[in-house]
């Protein structure tokens, strides 16, 4: 147990540091489909007396999954910080069984091939366990740990009305081995209770979880499970529940509840699930109230970190009393980027839950080489162009002439990452009749700041948003999806900044 001692200011002194999170990024998909809209279509299975449902969920696009939710959510994390030297993905929702989903990632955010990598999977706790296990690394690198999720929901189910997409990342440097920066958190106490308790599953293929029944779950799994290890955890840390000033807890309200009364909480300490706003994001939700937890905090604040999923985690995080005021909010910026999905049956279109007739247009062979992916990778997933020495002109793809005409220099051009950059939309195009999974394709020539021009389908436009000089920035997308390979590919596309 650590040792416990009062400082002046009334709070408990904490022991060792086990690790710090000194980083923190997070991203929510655009499209938002109102729980009013899912009920107005589906209502029919619901009594007459029904309540209206309040809120929204957060859903991908057709071109959005795990991957490139952890993309995004990574981009942001590591903005202005020294590349991790170890990555790791937590989903449930992974689009390849048996390719390294977190080596993709790696590669989209053109990290050292030194880098290590390492999905994991199988439980909803999988990020607070790869949270705890980063803090334990002896030899002091740095990790970044996503956690992504896109699970998908049967038409007329309850957890259709309750999932939601997101991502958050998280850099953890272990033990004391934050050197220099700010540090958002320091984890102070890490505990673990292993349970083969079965509240649902996923069977390897299928597309739906299968849920027991809540009240059975409530009562015999969380009630029992939860108070004891988060005990533990307190005890560990050295303080009390009083406290505690937030409580991140990713379970359904009343299940909470219970927890509460049980280990001497107060309903008041409990951090905002953001239901209304995006919905139950799976592995990434008690990393996206924790993201909330931080945004919130006062220097000194207590934040007791709970995962849930065959077993419990449990840690206890300390804000540092020096820390300066959250400036940079991630979670609430990602959250306030948002457009409204009116339709229904588009929204099960883009989640293949909906087969749609796209007409002849749509019948293409999608094959990817597989020599030309791997010989241009960082090219391709990487978005890595080139910058000519001579005149400093950007170009994508990078090739042997630079294309400036006034400079023409042969063997000058330098590797130069562009997904970082800002641009503008030079001409555009909606086109209704080429094949488009959100029609229309909307697609342009993208002038990159600092020079150079590129074709780009654009994504997240509706029709007659997109103007000339329209700003934009860069993201990691599906590019299309093979079917008869089942298979998909990836490259950037232009967005409205």
């Amino acid at each position: 147990m650590c040792s416990r001692a009062s400082s002046r200011s009334g709070r408990t002194e904490l022991g060792a540091i086990l690790g710090s999170i000194v980083g923190c990024g997070a991203y929510v998909p655009r499209l938002r489909l109102p729980r009013a809209t899912i009920q107005a279509a589906m209502g029919w299975l619901s009594a007459p007396n029904a309540r209206i449902a309040a809120g929204e969920r957060a859903v991908c696009n057709w071109d959005e999954d795990a991957v490139t939710l952890a993309v995004e959510a990574a981009r942001t994390c590591l903005a202005g910080s020294p590349a991790p030297g170890s990555l790791v993905l937590a989903s449930t929702t992974l689009p390849f069984s048996d390719r390294s989903n977190a080596t993709l990632v790696a590669t989209a955010l053109d990290l050292p091939a030194a880098t290590e990598t390492a999905d994991l999977g199988g439980t909803l706790r999988a990020a607070t366990t790869a949270l705890a296990q980063a803090c334990r690394r002896a030899d002091g690198v740095h990790t970044l740990v996503v956690g992504a999720d896109a699970r998908e929901a049967r038409p007329g189910s309850p957890e259709e009305m309750e999932f939601g997409a997101a991502a958050v990342a998280l850099l953890v440097a272990p033990g004391t081995h934050a050197v220099g920066g700010p540090v958002l958190a320091e984890v102070r106490a890490s505990t673990h209770h292993a349970a083969d308790f079965v509240d649902h599953y996923r069977m390897h293929g299928e597309a739906f979880d299968y849920a027991f029944e809540e009240r059975w779950v409530r009562d015999e799994g969380i009630a029992k499970l939860l108070p004891a290890t988060i005990e533990r955890a307190l005890a560990a840390a050295g303080i009390g529940a009083g406290e505690v000033q937030h409580c991140v807890l990713p379970v359904a309200a009343a299940a909470a509840q219970r927890v509460v009364r049980a280990t001497g909480l107060e309903r008041a300490q409990l951090t905002d699930a953001q239901r209304l706003t995006c919905g139950d994001a799976g592995v990434a939700q008690p990393l996206v109230m924790l993201a909330a937890a931080l945004e919130a905090a006062n220097p000194g604040d207590n934040i007791l970190l709970v995962g849930f999923g065959q077993g419990v985690d449990v840690l206890v995080l300390r804000v540092p009393r020096d820390a300066k005021p959250a400036r940079h909010r991630p979670l609430q910026a990602a959250l306030a980027r948002r457009h409204e999905e009116a339709s229904y049956t588009r929204y099960l279109s883009h989640r293949g839950l909906l087969a749609v007739d796209f007409g002849k247009r749509a019948e293409r062979d999608n094959r990817s080489a597989a020599s030309v992916m791997w010989r241009k990778s960082r090219q391709v997933t990487g978005f890595v162009g080139g910058r000519c020495s001579a005149c400093q002109t950007v170009q994508y793809p990078k090739t042997h002439v630079c294309v400036n005409p006034a400079c023409r220099a042969q063997d000058t051009q330098e590797d130069f990452r562009l997904a970082e950059l800002s641009g503008r939309v030079k001409s555009f195009t909606e086109d209704w009749q080429a094949y488009a999974p959100r029609p229309p394709a909307v697609y342009g020539n993208i002038e990159f700041a600092g020079g150079g021009n590129l074709l780009m389908e654009i994504a997240d436009a509706e029709a007659g948003e997109m103007k000339v000089d329209t700003p934009v920035r860069f993201v990691f997308r599906i590019k299309d999806v093979d079917p008869l390979r089942a298979f998909r590919r990836y490259f950037w596309k232009a967005t409205r900044a």
